[in-house]
């Protein structure tokens, strides 16, 4: 605030209201300034806390949503229904995973320069209204790619890798193994992205129209102050050359 005489003998009561006028309103100025950038301070410190602790409520509520519930794997001769049990190990590399359904102990898993078929079905912690983004069971269109050709996201391809084939795997892959480089620089990596296009898996941009926009608002958008974890159910099938 500001505080000085406002009378004077060389000045008219008109001068010393317009004085005193002028001056009340620079300070109700200078109040309002303050208040504003106290209220900006106190919304905007707390605010990629407040986003990391919704999703950490929205991961742990998925950890534990049984397996038909979020994938609708119908198909798949008594697999678990109930996930509440689930015992994830987290490896080295900060991935996330708990096996649902053990796969074939005869059968190896797969390595680099393999082709592999799966059926996913993609969520995120990060949306507020439903976490499912696409699910390639209720398309009817399996997922296919060749290990190490580096097609597709590095947590999915060490989740396979580490799976027999009919095994069904719940993974909780960070964005560092996600998509965290489609929204960054440079701006062709993420246009690629907008297009439907760069890392696998992403949903099919012509077949699932709505799919793709929630995929595409949630990992290819730069504007976004961080990157949630993906959960995703998967189902490997037998190798295929």
């Amino acid at each position: 605030f500001f505080f000085f005489p406002l009378s004077s003998p060389s000045r008219t009561h008109k001068q010393q209201a317009e004085v005193f006028f002028t001056m009340t309103m620079m300070s109700a100025r200078a109040l309002l300034a303050t208040l504003l950038l106290s209220a900006a301070s106190a919304w905007q410190a707390p605010q990629a806390v407040n986003h990391q602790v919704s999703d950490n409520a929205r991961r742990s509520l998925l950890v534990n949503t049984p397996i038909f519930a979020i994938s609708s794997f119908a198909t798949v001769a008594n697999a678990a229904t109930d996930t509440s049990n689930l015992k994830f190990t987290t490896s080295s590399s900060g991935l996330q995973y708990a096996d649902v359904k053990e796969g074939s102990s005869s059968t190896p898993s797969p390595t680099d320069g393999q082709i592999v078929s799966i059926d996913y079905v993609m969520s995120t912690t990060g949306a507020r209204y439903g976490s499912k983004i696409y699910s390639t069971v209720d398309a009817g269109a399996p997922y296919r790619w060749k290990l190490g050709e580096g097609s597709t996201i590095p947590g999915l391809e060490e989740a396979v890798k580490g799976m027999s084939p009919g095994g069904i795997r719940r993974v909780i892959i960070p964005s560092k193994l996600a998509y965290q480089s489609a929204s960054a620089t440079p701006i062709s990596i993420i246009q690629e992205c907008e297009n439907g296009k760069g890392l696998g898996p992403i949903p099919p941009v012509e077949t699932a129209v709505g799919e793709f926009q929630r995929f595409k608002n949630i990992y290819c958008n730069p504007d976004r102050q961080y990157q949630p974890d993906l959960v995703m159910d998967v189902k490997l099938y037998g190798k295929r050359n």
